[in-house]
């Protein structure tokens, strides 16, 4: 067919105002509908098809503007070409960042992420997960806390066989895939950090009791502190409550500090939990009088955007946030096209030194 005549049948289908079906494809191509099928949809008979058959058919499907209907497509495969993405806040500057790697990694494919957002809360989290169980995505990836560990949900994962990902825990069974950041090892190398500058007055933050994260790190504290045989004072360890959620720990951390300076506690360092405690603790000391690094160090947890950008720059523990999005997508693709088992990745800590942490003086 010639690119005028081409031009002729599109401009008529465009008249009719029309979605373009491969029948029309078919009939400006010159080739039958199931030779188009089989060539548009790069089914398993394509391969006998001649090259230049192909081009042809591709072309003129081009040419008129035809699109693919991905829901009659999801019929026929029984692929709804959809990833379902757990937030429990997408508020948190934690979850952003993950997000953001795994939208970047569904952008290279054929899979439209089906983003939902529990707000912390466990009854939203889970109508949220029956809802895309109910709409057959292919895989779910899932940001993990408190909500996604809970058992009833966890049992409702792996009664559906779904592929399924979940990102920042530990856990690890049979039906579940998880990444992992390995948060006993950042703990560990964050004290390290702090009783290399000379410090051992420590003030620790604890995280919230029921966060899988809050034992890990504290793990990695004590065995640090045995390994050198540092005291760690117990008046000068407080937490995060329960009921706080991670977008609250800015305020946990500016509480924790004013608290521990009411009380008389003298400290050279205070760990915090994460990078918003970090920046909470930074305030009440600054109110205090007191100056970062000067008179007090500070670290933190996570390395979010802000922690760069504060006055003092924040010293903090970095967990590769986009990768680990990334890779969660690589690993439920894995699942889906390869029917591989679950697999636990573990992604290593880094320390970043910036200027809220110095030695201590004398």
């Amino acid at each position: 067919m010639s690119i005028q005549s081409k031009e002729s049948v599109k401009v008529a289908i465009r008249a009719t105002g029309k979605i373009v079906t491969m029948k029309d494809v078919a009939r400006a191509s010159g080739f039958s509908p199931t030779t188009v099928s089989i060539a548009l949809n790069d089914a398993p008979l394509a391969r006998f098809l001649p090259e230049e058959t192909k081009s042809r058919i591709r072309l003129t499907a081009e040419t008129l503007g035809y699109r693919p209907n991905p829901f009659a497509r999801s019929l026929v495969n029984q692929k709804s070409q959809m990833i379902g993405l757990m937030v429990f806040d997408v508020m948190d500057p934690y979850c952003t960042r993950i997000v953001r790697g795994v939208e970047s990694r569904l952008f290279e494919s054929s899979y439209v992420p089906v983003f939902t957002d529990a707000h912390n809360d466990a009854d939203r989290f889970e109508q949220y997960l029956k809802m895309l169980l109910d709409r057959r995505v292919d895989a779910l990836i899932i940001i993990a806390n408190w909500l996604a560990l809970n058992n009833k949900i966890l049992e409702m994962v792996e009664r559906r066989d779904i592929p399924n990902v979940l990102i920042g825990s530990g856990l690890s069974t049979s039906s579940i895939s998880s990444i992992s950041f390995d948060n006993e090892e950042g703990a560990f190398l964050a004290i390290q950090h702090l009783y290399g500058l000379g410090h051992r007055k420590i003030a620790f933050h604890r995280g919230p009791s029921k966060l899988w994260d809050t034992a890990a790190r504290w793990n990695g504290i004590q065995s640090f502190a045995s390994l050198k045989g540092l005291e760690i004072d117990p008046d000068l360890v407080v937490s995060l409550r329960d009921s706080e959620t991670s977008i609250d720990s800015f305020e946990g951390g500016y509480r924790s500090v004013r608290q521990l300076l009411n009380a008389g506690k003298e400290f050279t360092a205070f760990m915090a939990f994460d990078d918003l405690s970090a920046l909470g603790a930074i305030r009440a000391l600054k109110e205090s009088g007191r100056e970062v690094p000067e008179d007090c160090s500070v670290i933190g947890f996570d390395d979010i955007p802000a922690a760069s950008f504060c006055t003092p720059g924040l010293t903090t523990i970095r967990q590769p946030m986009e990768r680990m999005g990334s890779e969660a997508v690589d690993l439920v693709f894995q699942q889906i096209h390869q029917t591989t088992p679950s697999v636990t990745r573990n992604v290593n800590a880094e320390l970043v030194i910036r200027q809220s942490t110095a030695q201590l003086p004398g």
